[in-house]
């Protein structure tokens, strides 16, 4: 089935009354983007994006007198807006239009399912990300890929907490982790992992749970390393929990974490991890550390 799409360009102040109208109007769904050369770190969820010029693109389905919606707002854009048919497609594959075999490190290699690596000796993570967040291609986990790559994890235990695809829970595996445990509190992140674990042959070895079924999956004594890419206010909360379940001597990495936001974390875990020089780029950061033996239970 075909779709209509009608683009629109905003002052930010009218972005969110225009966002309000579309879906009075039955738009199925409102994206923003930016429509000048005032390129901003993707907002969080539920805030306003910051460019000055915004670009709106309200997705109907077909039948919806567009031009009537269009010419109601036009007065208010700042160029005339564009009515477009949209063909049906597979929304949940677009993603392997720009996804290509991407090399982490030295032998680690991230490659949508079916395309091969560029060099004999890869490593090779065959990935289908399907809804979840995590292809490798965003500096946070790119970061996380490189450390992983660049670690000895041969017979090792890693917790991997907020697993999204699964991407860093089964390049640990591929490494030569003797077990995984993946988790997150997003179904769909629980079954790409399956998925992508079962493409990939690591089944075994690797667990995958909801944060509510940790204690009971991980049973063992604590786990070589602990590995989290989410935001800094989860890891900010989670610093006792990541802790406890980390042995002493075990590696701490820590992504998904802006440059000013570093400080907070670290001081999160700064009662029983030595850090190591933090490692940023396009203004992200990756902090690692090792858990120190300590008298005291980390606060």
């Amino acid at each position: 089935m075909p779709w209509l799409q009608i683009t629109f360009t905003v002052d930010q102040g009218r972005a969110a009354l225009f966002e309000a109208a579309l879906e009075n109007a039955g738009a199925l769904a409102v994206t923003f983007g930016d429509a000048g050369d005032d390129p901003q770190l993707e907002p969080p969820p539920g805030a306003m994006p910051l460019w000055q010029a915004v670009r709106l693109v309200a997705l109907f389905e077909d039948g919806v007198d567009a031009q009537t919606i269009a010419d109601g707002l036009a007065p208010h854009s700042l160029t005339p807006p564009l009515i477009e048919i949209v063909a049906d497609r597979p929304w949940e594959r677009v993603w392997l239009d720009d996804f290509r075999p991407t090399c982490f490190g030295r032998r680690l290699w991230i490659c949508p399912q079916g395309q091969p690596a560029g060099a004999p000796d890869a490593i090779v993570v065959d990935l289908d990300p399907g809804l979840a967040f995590g292809t490798g291609h965003h500096p946070t986990t790119a970061l996380c890929l490189e450390w992983l790559d660049g670690d000895d994890l041969v017979g090792k235990t890693v917790l991997d907490y907020g697993c999204g695809s699964g991407i860093l829970a089964i390049a640990a595996r591929k490494l030569g982790a003797a077990r995984v445990i993946a988790v997150d509190h997003d179904p769909q992140a629980i079954e790409a992992t399956l998925s992508n674990a079962a493409a990939n042959a690591v089944n075994v070895g690797l667990s995958v749970c909801l944060p509510t079924e940790l204690a009971t999956v991980l049973t063992a004594p604590p786990v070589d390393v602990v590995i989290a890419n989410i935001l800094s206010g989860p890891l900010i909360e989670l610093a006792p929990l990541l802790m406890d379940r980390l042995r002493a001597g075990g590696d701490l990495v820590l992504s998904g974490v802006l440059e000013d936001q570093v400080p907070g974390v670290t001081t999160a875990y700064g009662s029983c991890v030595d850090f190591a020089p933090v490692r940023l780029r396009e203004g992200w950061a990756l902090i690692t550390g090792r858990k120190r033996a300590a008298r005291h239970p980390c606060a």
